[in-house]
């Protein structure tokens, strides 16, 4: 009788490290860089704040109208079921302030974002208001106070606005320019050295357009890696397809990893006569894990080169972008100090019945959508094989199933990550 080595056919392996162990051990090893520069605000972009925003003023700098109306003191607002006759000065225009100060009886005509003027506190709304030429008519709906910013109310003057650790999205750029900041401290970008392993790819660089021989591929991890890494904002240094040789494959990362912070290889993690990444690892630094009880991305590499963070990922398309999502990205932000939220798993009922055994988490390609009784329901792209890089494009999430999962029922409420704010 044949005497079998576990496989990743097997349901479960033993010696098959869980995933929570696996990143709880990625973790504890990240540190975060320091290096800081000073950049235009427009730069920041998709860095990681190096130091606190602190607001120079206050937002809004001035009270001012919340809609387009008429500025009034609150005591001429007449009682319920009566009306009273204002006469209107003048307009205030956003931009353009009324210096005049008001008395009772009177109102200023005023649009959304202008400076209300002395003696008003309150605005009512041009649609509840009955014009007569130089004078309005109101009611007593409008309450006192309604319609308007008080100066600071979004921000004071001396308040923590971002802290550091924030990663800079279009919104934090806005905010941080509507303070009137036009430089800020961030940290510096992440140097990613990222190629690709196996004598049978062919990089487009030199193959695009040609045919292929037998046995042969187009390489298309690399520029998959290329599109995840250029979201994160890192500095990318591509090395190609390196020769499927032990000692190709030695020097390559011997290299990568005195040039940059980390370094991202796909294929020859597993354990075949000519998989020589995990060997390389071990032989030049630290191998933190290697074989996961997770499907797709059983054989990912992870450890320390020369101080220099490494990832072995699988050569398959679909296991290189799972195992970038859960391991890769959060390692990244990490090490770019980010503190701001990765997106989190929701609950969501499964569409259809999905076939699972025990003993490792899956991550399945799936679609999140509306079914005809306006319940968000899942379902899967349909066949799930690691390589196929095209469920992937037709899916809007992975549908997460935990190692003890024995499959699913029509109903019943799975795990879901979206791409949406990951990819």
């Amino acid at each position: 009788m044949i005497d079998k080595q576990p496989s990743c056919d097997d349901p479960i392996e033993p010696e098959l490290l869980p995933v929570a162990v696996a990143l709880q051990r990625m973790q504890q090893q990240v540190e975060p860089i320091t290096d800081s520069i000073d950049v235009p605000l427009r730069d920041s972009l998709h860095h990681v704040l190096a130091t606190d925003i602190i607001s120079p003023i206050q937002v809004p700098a001035y009270t001012n109208s919340a809609m387009d109306g008429y500025a009034i003191n609150s005591a001429d607002l007449p009682v319920a079921d009566t009306e009273v006759s204002l006469k209107v000065l003048d307009t205030a225009w956003a931009g353009k302030p009324v210096d005049a100060v008001l008395k009772r009886g009177e109102a200023v005509r005023i649009m959304t974002g202008g400076m209300m003027p002395k003696g008003t506190d309150t605005v009512v709304i041009q649609e509840h208001v009955q014009v007569d030429d130089d004078h309005i008519l109101i009611d007593g709906t409008t309450s006192a106070g309604r319609n308007v910013r008080q100066a600071g109310e979004d921000i004071n003057r001396g308040d923590l606005v971002l802290a550091a650790g924030t990663l800079v999205n279009p919104a934090e750029l806005g905010l941080i320019a509507s303070l009137g900041i036009d430089t800020v401290a961030v940290k510096r970008r992440l140097k990613v050295a990222f190629f690709s392993t196996g004598d049978e790819l062919r990089a487009l660089e030199t193959h695009a357009g040609k045919d292929l021989g037998p046995g042969e591929i187009f390489d298309s991890n690399r520029h998959t890696l290329f599109a995840l890494l250029s979201r994160l904002g890192v500095e990318l240094i591509d090395y190609g397809v390196v020769q499927d040789t032990e000692q190709a494959t030695s020097e390559a990362i011997e290299r990568a990893t005195r040039e940059a912070d980390l370094v991202i290889t796909s294929g020859g993690v597993s354990a075949g006569q000519a998989d020589f990444v995990s060997k390389a690892i071990a032989k030049l630094g630290e191998l933190t894990f290697w074989k996961l009880a997770m499907r797709p991305g059983r054989p990912l590499a992870c450890g320390i080169v020369n101080g220099c963070r490494f990832f072995g990922l699988p050569g398959n398309p679909v296991a290189v972008m799972v195992t970038f999502y859960e391991f890769v990205q959060p390692t990244i932000r990490a090490m770019m100090g980010c503190t701001t939220a990765e997106p989190q798993l929701f609950s969501v009922k499964a569409a259809q019945s999905i076939r699972k055994v025990p003993g490792r988490i899956e991550y399945q390609r799936g679609v999140v959508e509306v079914n005809s009784s306006g319940e968000q329901t899942v379902r899967t792209t349909g066949k799930q094989g690691a390589g196929r890089l095209s469920s992937m494009c037709l899916a809007n999430c992975l549908i997460v199933l935990s190692a003890e999962c024995d499959g699913v029922s029509p109903g019943d409420l799975v795990q879901v990550r979206p791409f949406f704010g990951l990819v």
